[in-house]
Order: C-alpha cells, then sequence, then structure tokens
C-alpha cells in the first residue's frame, strides 16, 4: 500500500510529525480523517474549524458530531471514500464556535491560581 500512496500526486507521507507541527498540518487541510478523539476536539479550535470523518464505529466525542464538525463513517472503504468525495465536492459550513471551549482554559486557569497567590 505503501508504494501504491507513494504514486499519488496529491497524498504526502510524511513521518511522524511533533504537536505544533501536527497542529499547523491541520489547520492547513481541508478535511482531517481519524481514530483521534483527541483530535476531534482539536479540529474544532478556532484556529483549526476543520471537518472530520471518524474511521471508527463510534466515537467519546458526540459534542463533535452534534455539533457538526465530525461524522462517523467506520473503515468500510467505498463509504469511508464517499464521504470524502462529498466534504472535498462541497462547501463545508461549520459552526464558528467549538463545543470544547474557546481554547482559553488555561489562560483561566493561571488567572484564578494568581488572583488566589496576590491573597
Amino acid at each position: 500500500m505503501w508504494g501504491e500512496l507513494e504514486g499519488l500526486g496529491h497524498v504526502k507521507l510524511l513521518p511522524p510529525q511533533g504537536y505544533f507541527e501536527f497542529l499547523a498540518l491541520m489547520r492547513n487541510c481541508r478535511v482531517v480523517l481519524t481514530d483521534s478523539g483527541g483530535l476531534q476536539e482539536e479540529a474544532t479550535h478556532p484556529g483549526i474549524r476543520k471537518p472530520v470523518l471518524v474511521l471508527r464505529g463510534s466515537t467519546e466525542r458526540p459534542e463533535a458530531v452534534l455539533h457538526g464538525f465530525a461524522r462517523v463513517v467506520g473503515t468500510n472503504p467505498v463509504v469511508v471514500l464517499a464521504e470524502l468525495e462529498r466534504l472535498l465536492g462541497s462547501e463545508v459550513k461549520l459552526p464558528e464556535r467549538s463545543p470544547f471551549g474557546d481554547g482559553r482554559a488555561a489562560v483561566r486557569i493561571v488567572d484564578i491560581v494568581l488572583s488566589r497567590l496576590e491573597l
């Protein structure tokens, strides 16, 4: 399969990526295909906002599905490719807000800790 993928002009095979490099890849892609629950969340971040095809039979992140960011498609290649073609062939409208928050939890936590230390 590796040889078949290498020959495709629209597929780029990469070595394992670091976290920030991977976020940059997600930010610059059109759609995310994953079996990772964490990536389902990351894809909803305001700086990324990408549609996700979940390559499993279920997800522990139903919020992503309910809010229109993700779709559970399973692992049948015919179904996966049909959904991918549907996404790539249309303009995808995603919600402005992530169901997992605004990405500023760490800032809020630091503010609370600092305010408690100043007592």
